[in-house]
């Protein structure tokens, strides 16, 4: 494996991938239409080896709604986000093993020969006052110690991500961009303190010369679809709130964005670097499908003007419409509040936030599955957003508070073509 930092998981070839009634996954057949999907699924735990612990059993309620999600959808590369990591691989295999291989009410197993994590900057543990309350927090398992990890995280790998896949990972290409620092990109937006006279210095000199960007981390991982590549581009940038004037999480969700932009973007990715340190580059003409939870709203949410409109806007992505649900327009209006002031199309919303108009921000679309112009026809798309009369409606719950995850799959079935 080229990084050596990523673990995976493979099966011998297995008969019977199928899940959705219309398709079936073959690594030999690249002319079909290939789902693509990326789902923050809530499976994070507040102590360390918690989520191991939960899905050591086969009736976790959360996990057995979070599976059947899966396995209704039946995506054939899928990204998870917000899935604690450990190193061994456990939680995962434990999720595979007992609740996506087995049937949820009736819904057909999910199965993925191919797995891939990898450590995460969440709960990493950066030796700087990241947080400002005036003391270094190095033990884990406190909101303390999560303010100075490199990316916002009670212990390590907390919040971390995951792909699963029905196609082969070309795991010797893999690349990670976990350990890029912040100060090594051009005219970066690094947080400012509004009390002082110097610009850039919300962090020390000290802690910058390590802080790392990715508050995760970022991947591209070529999948192998028949004898075609298809480069999927997966983050979660941290969420543009949970700070003050300074803005240094909206600043950082912009500059983690703009990475994933500049990585695709010909001739603006010559100062990146991976984690083994050789120079960044994603050729022209090359396949990619950008997936994650972005935290930034086109139209709504406190993110920094533009973020998101990095890639939206880019020129090698495509511009085909954002999936949509009705449900999500449902809940819009049935939930109202702070969804009564949002400017942005409800049925293109991907997360059920509280409502509260004093304190809540309502539903936001957040989750992104992107492609590039180059190598794909579009067939459909859509969020998992069932409405209240709706099949499966149970499955996500009445709103706030979450019942399986706070966040919907989203979706695109794309077909790759020669141009």
């Amino acid at each position: 494996m080229r990084l050596g930092l990523f673990f995976a998981l493979g099966l011998a070839a297995l008969a019977g991938c199928t899940a959705r009634e219309e398709h079936v996954a073959s690594e030999n057949t690249p002319t079909q239409s290939v789902r693509f999907a990326t789902f923050n699924v809530y499976l994070n735990r507040p102590m360390e080896g918690a989520l191991v612990t939960d899905l050591g059993t086969t009736d976790n309620p959360q996990a057995q709604k979070v599976a059947e999600i899966i396995q209704r959808m039946a995506p054939d590369v899928l990204l998870l986000n917000e899935f604690d990591h450990d190193d061994a691989g456990e939680g995962l295999q434990l999720f595979r093993e007992n609740y996506l291989e087995r049937s949820q009410n009736g819904a057909a197993p999910a199965i993925y020969p191919h797995v891939l994590a990898a450590p995460s900057n969440t709960g990493l543990s950066s030796g700087h006052d990241l947080d400002r309350d005036g003391m270094v927090t190095t033990e884990s398992g406190s909101r303390a110690y999560g303010g100075d990890a490199f990316g916002y995280g009670e212990f390590p790998g907390q919040y971390a991500m995951a792909i699963l896949s029905k196609y082969p990972i070309d795991e010797e290409r893999v690349r990670s961009f976990q350990q890029f620092r912040w100060i090594d990109m051009p005219n970066a937006l690094l947080p400012d303190d509004p009390e002082t006279a110097e610009p850039d210095d919300w962090y020390s000199a000290e802690a910058m010369e390590e802080f790392r960007l990715s508050s995760k981390s970022h991947w591209d991982v070529p999948i192998m679809i028949g004898d075609k590549v298809v480069h999927v581009l997966a983050a979660h940038p941290t969420p543009p709130g949970f700070d003050g004037d300074e803005d240094r999480n909206g600043k950082r969700n912009h500059d983690e964005i703009r990475l994933l932009a500049d990585y695709l973007t010909p001739g603006a990715m010559a100062y990146l670097y991976d984690d083994v340190g050789d120079p960044a580059a994603l050729p022209a003409g090359t396949r990619f499908v950008i997936m994650g939870d972005l935290n930034a709203d086109p139209h709504d949410g406190s993110g920094v003007d533009g973020a998101i409109e990095q890639l939206l806007d880019a020129p090698a992505v495509s511009q085909a419409a954002a999936p949509t649900s009705a449900g999500g327009a449902q809940q819009a209006q049935i939930q109202a509040g702070a969804n009564l002031t949002h400017i942005g199309p409800p049925s293109e919303d991907t997360a059920d936030f509280n409502d509260d108009p004093t304190r809540g921000i309502g539903n936001l679309h957040l989750d992104f599955v992107l492609f590039s112009k180059f190598g794909f026809r579009e067939t459909a798309s859509g969020v998992f957003w069932p409405g209240p009369e709706e099949q499966h409606y149970d499955l996500i719950g009445p709103g706030f508070p979450i019942e399986s995850s706070d966040h919907r799959m989203v979706w695109r079935d794309l077909t790759l073509t020669e141009e």
